[in-house]
């Protein structure tokens, strides 16, 4: 069963959707790592499944119930913007206030527990108007954390964070994955940053789900390949592979071979001339993540 599944999705502001019909799907286990340039629906998206905001049109189930239902609502934890936080008051008084909220049991306990897991010291005393950015982030994430959820749902959690809060946020996500089990839908714009900890990707673009990807495979698309077309494909391969003592190439359903080891594209035509086997194409081929991502998400306006 999936964690998350949207069936036409959709959210309309006047005449505007800033969610249309979106397919998601998040699997157990999953950081998910949600993409899209300001103002795709990344917030919006998040805020329906999270219950903050009813649908216009579609549907979507949290561990195979409908977002309403109190039951899965308890399994959600969720930071959504900027996180509401009571400045004069220190982070263990603004946790324990939201745990008397909930109405959790023992919330001492609880609270210094999930202090020291999001790597903030119980026994402070300032008030979060002195915190800085990333502990207000952290801080955030540890009321998300209230009430032992099995998913997170952050947006933009390291969104104006400087290199080291960015790293101890990275290390906080992976580690409350690996040795907790949550399963962490994050939405991001800092790609270098995201493409270190998801292991799926969504990438929104107004409103609409461009592509869902696994890491993996998108490593495999990123990965750099010399391409070649040939009038007779078949033949070449097989001269190519047996020349050059290749092991990682392919043939494409197109007809185009892609080569994973580093070649002379110059040896490479040379053996197809010399048996009569007409070069068509040839070039090698460089993306990068964020290119890719540029890409599907229609250009770098679009960051």
């Amino acid at each position: 069963m999936s964690v998350i599944q949207t069936m036409g999705l959709s959210k309309r502001y006047k005449n505007r959707w800033a969610v249309d019909h979106l397919d998601l799907r998040v699997e157990p286990g999953d950081i998910y790592g949600f993409i899209g340039q300001n103002g795709a629906g990344k917030s919006t998206t998040l805020k329906l499944l999270c219950g903050l905001a009813r649908p216009t049109q579609g549907e979507a189930l949290i561990f195979g119930k409908p977002v309403r239902d109190s039951v899965a609502r308890r399994r959600v934890g969720a930071l959504i913007e900027q996180p509401g936080l009571y400045p004069d008051m220190s982070g263990q008084e603004n946790l324990r206030l939201y745990a008397t909220l909930l109405g959790l049991d023992r919330p001492e306990r609880q609270v210094g527990e999930i202090l020291k897991t999001v790597g903030l010291s119980p026994k402070e005393k300032k008030p979060v108007r002195h915190y800085s950015m990333g502990m207000k982030q952290r801080l955030g994430v540890a009321l998300a954390l209230l009430g032992g959820p099995d998913l997170l749902l952050l947006d933009e959690p390291i969104n104006g964070l400087d290199p080291e809060g960015i790293r101890e946020m990275r290390e906080l996500l992976l580690g409350l994955n690996r040795n907790r089990g949550l399963t962490i839908l994050v939405s991001s714009h800092i790609l270098g940053e995201l493409s270190k900890i998801a292991t799926r990707y969504g990438i929104i673009q107004q409103g609409r789900m461009v592509e869902q990807i696994t890491a993996a495979e998108l490593e495999q698309k990123c990965t750099d390949y010399l391409h070649l077309k040939a009038d007779q494909p078949q033949k070449a391969a097989a001269l190519l592979e047996q020349e050059l003592h290749l092991k990682r190439w392919e043939m494409r359903p197109e007809g185009e071979i892609r080569i994973y080891e580093a070649v002379d594209p110059k040896a490479v035509g040379q053996i197809l001339t010399q048996v009569g086997i007409a070069v068509e194409e040839m070039g090698l081929h460089r993306q990068d993540l964020e290119g890719y991502f540029l890409e599907r998400m229609g250009g770098a306006d679009h960051v």
